[in-house]
Parts: C-alpha cells; sequence; structure tokens
C-alpha cells in the first residue's frame, strides 16, 4: 500500500481484512505450508487491487479524469490504476512459462513482502528472488511497451 497512489481510500488493514474473508469464504480452508497460504494471499490481494482499480476507471467514477489539486498548483499521480491493470494483464502470461517469478511478484508487489520475507516463503534463497524479480519486472517492462 505504501507504493500505491497519492489519496488511495483502501487503507492496509482493509485491504488485509478484505483478502482475510475471501480466503475463509469457504468454511473449512486448507493450507498445505506457509507458502501455499501467502500466494493464497497475495493473490487475493491482487484481485483486490484490481478489482478497485477497475472501479476508479469507470466513467461513473471519473473514467481516465485525473484529480487536480484544489489549490490549483499539483496534479495527482498519472494513471496509476492503469499501470496496474497493465502488469495484472501480462502476469497471467509470465505465470504460463515463469510461475515462479510470477509468485515473487505476486508476494512483493501485491503483499507487499521483502525480499527476506518472500526467500522464507517460497522457500528459494534471497538471491534467488532478488534475480527473480529483476527478470520478472524486465518481462513485464518489455511485454506491456511492446502491447
Amino acid at each position: 500500500m505504501a507504493r500505491e497512489s497519492p489519496g488511495q481510500t483502501l487503507q492496509p488493514t482493509a485491504l488485509v481484512h478484505e483478502a482475510w474473508l475471501r480466503l475463509v469464504a469457504t468454511e473449512n480452508p486448507k493450507f498445505e505450508n506457509r507458502a501455499h497460504f501467502f500466494s493464497a494471499a497475495a493473490e487475493a490481494m491482487r484481485r483486490i487491487l484490481i478489482d478497485r482499480a477497475r472501479s476508479k476507471l469507470d466513467i461513473r467514477h471519473g473514467g481516465s479524469l485525473e484529480r487536480v489539486d484544489l489549490d490549483g498548483q499539483d496534479f495527482a499521480a498519472p494513471a496509476e490504476e492503469e499501470q496496474l491493470l497493465a502488469v495484472h494483464g501480462v502476469l497471467d502470461d509470465l505465470a504460463k512459462d515463469h510461475p515462479t517469478q510470477a509468485e515473487v511478484v505476486k508476494l512483493r508487489l501485491f503483499a507487499g513482502m521483502t525480499n527476506e520475507e518472500t526467500a522464507k516463503a517460497l522457500g528459494v534463497s534471497v538471491a534467488m528472488v532478488k534475480n527473480y524479480w529483476t527478470f520478472a519486472c524486465t518481462w513485464i517492462f518489455n511485454e506491456i511497451n511492446n502491447s
């Protein structure tokens, strides 16, 4: 949430609570291990943030209009929702060919985990997480720019 655009109305606690509600929608959720739980939590948070981004881009919520500061001096951060939707669009493609790298992106970007936390959740080294992160960011950047 720290990397979200200014004026974000979704608080981190609300995001975690919403993700938890989605995770326990079934009566007895079963998680194989810690990594499986964090993976499911990151996916739930990803879906919540994507739903909010889509909602903000709806015409009834202002569409692609930018918010202007009342002082007339500053403009709000440009198109964070559009960037989030672009990453979401190519993340599934990344997961088809490179599932571990996609999992690193979900845990880092949507769950807000550090490299160390991600490495522990996935059971790999911190150096490997950094390599996966660099690869995934480059891959996503190229896919977004080529489309």
